[in-house]
């Protein structure tokens, strides 16, 4: 069986949750060939692995979105009248009015020259259609670049070279979604679409703060965004998520229900025993097992931190994980501290957390946009208790949601961006040891009882069986 797995942003080149998911996928399913279709920034932002490559995986593929380029290569693209309406409706329509084989069928034909596409007469006719339709009072000129730049991506990854697999699964919707529905439909065979956060939930939350983006053109991204989703879910056979809120997500978004399959994540438990030595009496650390980017809203837990400094000058913070993917952001984080004037603070970038966890006493999560954190799943089986703010399934894996779960609180769940809370939490855990200790031990528990990671594989191996042994092929939107 020959699986390529399609991810963007992330394995291999990027280390998180997301990436260590693939990589226990890839190195627990000896007898399956992996191919990684990745795609990524630049060149120079990711130069390299950030893992060790499994032997079954056979090749990496990578999409460098920063080598395209504008510019017409001298093919002058034309389309038949069906194919411009095609065009039209996916710049003009709605997702679920999309004519979508149409769309396929367009980039199966045209698969070689799609950038050239946005250079061509048919899409400065569809855009000037359009323009005219909304009674913009943007000039044209930015109107049309505007779409130019929503679009070229997708047709840039559209052009590439297909690996061959015998399934396609795309680790996100998005780009990973749509080059999924692509090689699923051009080549015949199933999609498999797992979705950790949602794709187009956590790109409106970005579209929505950023400045790159002028106003009255944030909703074209959304919508974007959306059709993204939207043909990813159409196509794949199976579609997984880690939780139940993110299935009603998924279903609210035009996922259809019957595809949904729930697989939570997993860890074996017993990879942390090492880390549940105790401490002795005396200082207390604090840990966050984290990216140094916004979404994990590192200077909300700073200036938790600094209040919890001056109401207990003994404790320390570890945070654990990378902080070049957004130098600007960690730079921000460092001037913050010295502002605060807040010591006991290390940033000790990509570790190995099992040499660490053992000196740790209370996990923190402060983020403003998680899936079902793999940092919490292995924190608590770790036996380390937490604060977290209350995002993705984190109220459930730290309280239980389950009828049949009595082991009571793993952590306590605080608002997000709320600093004042968030130490306030950490300020009773540190005066309340026993507090900890009940709450670490309630979490391994629950890691046993509910996410283990042979139960993840075994759902994730019965879907691989069940795709290659089925008539899954193209699966007709």
């Amino acid at each position: 069986m020959r699986v390529c797995l399609i991810c963007e942003g992330s394995y291999p080149y990027v280390p998180g949750g997301v990436s260590s998911w693939v990589q226990t996928l890839c190195s627990q399913f000896q007898d399956v060939e992996f191919v990684i279709w990745a795609i990524a920034t630049t060149r120079e932002e990711m130069p390299e692995y950030a893992y060790r490559i499994p032997e079954n995986v056979k090749e990496i593929q990578t999409l460098y979105l920063g080598d395209a380029a504008w510019g017409k290569s001298g093919q002058k693209i034309r389309l038949t009248r069906e194919e411009k309406e095609t065009l039209k409706g996916l710049l003009s329509g709605s997702a679920d009015t999309i004519n979508w084989i149409g769309v396929l069928d367009l980039a199966k034909r045209h698969r070689r020259h799609m950038s050239d596409l946005l250079m061509s007469e048919s899409f400065f006719d569809v855009c000037m259609e359009e323009y005219r339709r909304q009674n913009s009072k943007k000039v044209f000129l930015h109107f049309l670049w505007n779409f130019r730049g929503i679009y070229f991506p997708l047709m840039y990854i559209l052009s590439q070279e297909i690996p061959k697999a015998d399934i396609y699964h795309a680790v996100s919707a998005g780009y990973a979604g749509i080059l999924g529905s692509c090689a699923s439909y051009i080549k015949g065979v199933p999609l498999l679409l797992s979705e950790h956060g949602i794709y187009t939930r956590e790109r409106e939350e970005d579209i929505i703060r950023s400045n790159w983006v002028a106003g009255e053109f944030k909703g074209l991204w959304i919508d974007f965004f959306k059709k993204l989703s939207f043909i990813a879910y159409q196509q794949a056979s199976v579609v997984t998520t880690l939780f139940g809120t993110n299935r009603s997500l998924q279903i609210e978004l035009n996922c259809p229900p019957e595809k949904i399959v729930i697989i939570p994540n997993g860890v074996n438990a017993g990879d942390f025993a090492s880390c549940r030595k105790k401490k002795g009496s005396g200082s207390v650390t604090l840990g966050a097992v984290l990216r140094v980017v916004p979404i994990k809203d590192v200077k909300t837990m700073l200036l938790a931190f600094d209040i919890v400094k001056r109401a207990a000058p003994e404790a320390g913070l570890k945070i654990m994980g990378n902080c070049a993917e957004d130098p600007v952001y960690y730079q921000e984080c460092v001037e913050l501290l010295a502002e605060l004037g807040t010591e006991d603070v290390e940033f000790l970038g990509q570790v190995n957390i099992r040499e660490h966890l053992p000196e740790v006493d209370l996990l923190l999560l402060s983020s403003i946009s998680e899936g079902q954190p793999l940092a919490i799943l292995e924190g608590m089986a770790a036996e380390l208790p937490f604060v977290a703010t209350n995002v993705g399934d984190c109220r459930a894996l730290l309280e239980g949601e389950r009828e049949d779960d009595r082991f009571g609180p793993a952590g306590l769940v605080v608002p997000m961006m709320d600093s004042e809370a968030m130490a306030q939490a950490i300020l009773r855990c540190i005066r309340n040891p026993d507090l900890m200790t009940s709450m670490g031990l309630a979490g391994r528990k629950r890691v046993e009882a509910y996410y283990s990671r042979e139960g993840m594989l075994d759902a994730f191996r019965n879907i691989y069986d069940h795709l290659k042994e089925g008539a899954h092929g193209r699966n007709r939107i």
